[in-house]
């Protein structure tokens, strides 16, 4: 279960568990509340909390917000016996006198040759940051530093999984930004993994890579030159 606890100062204004497909920003929104995720952390092995400090805002009635989409080559069928699946997992915008560290999705993946930040699913009972330095460590042999929770986002559809299985899918993305205060050469480790590659991209240069759509907008949460902050 994710649970989302709302602090207005040190004062808890609301706290809920957040539904399948559901995204916090948007039911924090539909309650009078909007703010920006300062953690998240495991509250039982199964079970996690991430923490918005927030501030009123005008209530927004109605739905999520965004529609669920679907893959194109979908049945009815296939629709109606999707499998409910909610997959938590952790990213970091990691950043270097090199760089920031960029790795190449793999054939394994539903989006391969695209370019993501470094990450993946928690393990059971796996705190967030640890994640974000195990996979870090994995996919690029990297070790970082001063990671820190930047934004949370979410995305609900219905497709098929790598493995053939159609799934109602609720990705819950958990933004990080860490450092790397020694870069070298990054290598894959987990080799045979959703990562084919691996490299250090300078800000500039960045925005001539094809990009996983959630990357751009961590980057601009992150400061990255390349995108104009999201918050005015």
């Amino acid at each position: 279960m994710i649970e989302i606890v709302a602090l207005q100062g040190s004062r808890e204004v609301a706290r809920f568990a957040l539904a399948h497909g559901a995204d916090p920003s948007a039911q924090l929104a539909r309650r009078g509340w909007a703010g920006p995720a300062v953690s998240a952390t495991r509250t039982s092995p199964d079970d996690l909390a991430i923490t918005f400090a927030v501030e009123p805002c005008v209530r927004v009635p109605g739905d999520e917000g965004s529609p669920v989409t679907r893959d194109d080559d979908l049945e009815a069928t296939d629709v109606s016996n999707a499998v409910p699946h909610q997959r938590i997992a952790a990213y970091a915008v990691v950043r270097s006198s090199r760089g920031v560290l960029m790795t190449e999705l793999s054939v394994r993946t539903n989006a391969a040759g695209l370019w993501n930040l470094p990450g993946g699913g928690l393990d059971p009972g796996e705190e967030p940051i640890d994640a974000v330095i195990r996979e870090v460590h994995e996919e690029t042999e990297q070790r970082v530093t001063g990671v820190e929770l930047l934004t949370v986002m979410t995305r609900h559809w219905v497709g098929r999984a790598p493995s053939g299985r159609v799934e109602d899918f609720h990705a819950v993305r958990l933004f990080h930004a860490a450092s790397c205060p020694e870069p070298t050469d990054p290598v894959v480790l987990d080799v045979g993994g959703s990562t084919s590659a691996a490299r250090w991209v300078p800000e500039t240069e960045l925005a001539s890579l094809p990009l996983a759509s959630s990357v751009p907008e961590a980057l601009a949460v992150a400061g990255v030159s390349a995108w104009p902050s999201l918050n005015p």
